[in-house]
């Protein structure tokens, strides 16, 4: 175990039981994180205005606002790795997490250490497919499409203009670095180990196609291999 510095990643939680939100921080103080801690969604918010973080660590009851509320005003308007953890297990509260750009999902109660692990492994994919990464950096042109990496939006030849949250953003990366070849559920998800049933790369491949596709169901730019992964079909240029 590592104390934290200046330089180790900022982490926001947002816990309104204090003892929880203690063990928390504390446990990420323990392995070299900083943190900071919020007892309500707005005050998370309002401190993400002023200061980036790394990753937020997202309860989804809380008192004055949902959770998942929180992680969709987040991915709007400051984009950054989220971590779900909370005492909701239900498949809807999961995939609408998901929907919404969260990382990862972890249910009440936690082994600290596996909560740990999900945080190095979740900053390590986007360390990974961060835009100063040699070859992938920059701006990007494919299917008509100019992915600026560094402002996380996409824009259209047409002029259209969309946002893509942290999560959307790491995975086109990871997409674009191999255009045109088949890449399975394991190598886009990254260092996580990935169980049978996550469903959360299909996820966000959904959500990508319904910002790159003029038609999301019958995909022409991302396309499904069964059995196999994903494809992205299209020429990637880099721009700079």
């Amino acid at each position: 175990m590592t104390a934290a510095d200046k330089d180790s990643p900022l982490i926001f939680v947002v816990e309104d039981e204090a003892d929880i939100a203690r063990l928390i921080a504390g446990t990420l103080a323990d392995y070299g994180f900083r943190s900071e801690t919020f007892g309500t969604g707005r005050a998370l918010l309002a401190r993400a205005r002023r200061v980036q973080p790394e990753l937020a660590i997202l309860d989804l009851g809380l008192p004055d606002m949902d959770g998942l509320q929180v992680l969709r005003e987040l991915q709007e308007s400051h984009p950054c790795a989220a971590l779900i953890l909370t005492g909701r297990d239900g498949l809807t509260d999961r995939v609408l997490g998901l929907e919404l750009g969260a990382d990862d999902y972890l249910v009440k109660p936690f082994e600290p250490r596996e909560l740990v692990a999900r945080v190095r492994s979740i900053l390590r994919r986007y360390q990974k497919a961060a835009p100063a990464e040699p070859g992938i950096g920059g701006s990007l042109r494919f299917a008509g499409w100019h992915f600026d990496t560094g402002r996380l939006t996409l824009t259209h030849d047409d002029g259209r203009e969309v946002s893509l949250s942290a999560a959307e953003a790491a995975l086109l990366q990871t997409l674009l670095k191999r255009p045109n070849k088949i890449l399975t559920r394991e190598q886009l998800i990254g260092e996580r180990e990935l169980d049978p049933f996550d469903r959360s790369i299909d996820v966000r491949i959904s959500r990508l196609r319904r910002k790159l596709e003029d038609d999301p169901q019958d995909p022409k730019i991302i396309k499904t291999v069964y059995g196999a992964g994903y494809l992205l079909s299209a020429s990637v240029e880099r721009l700079g």
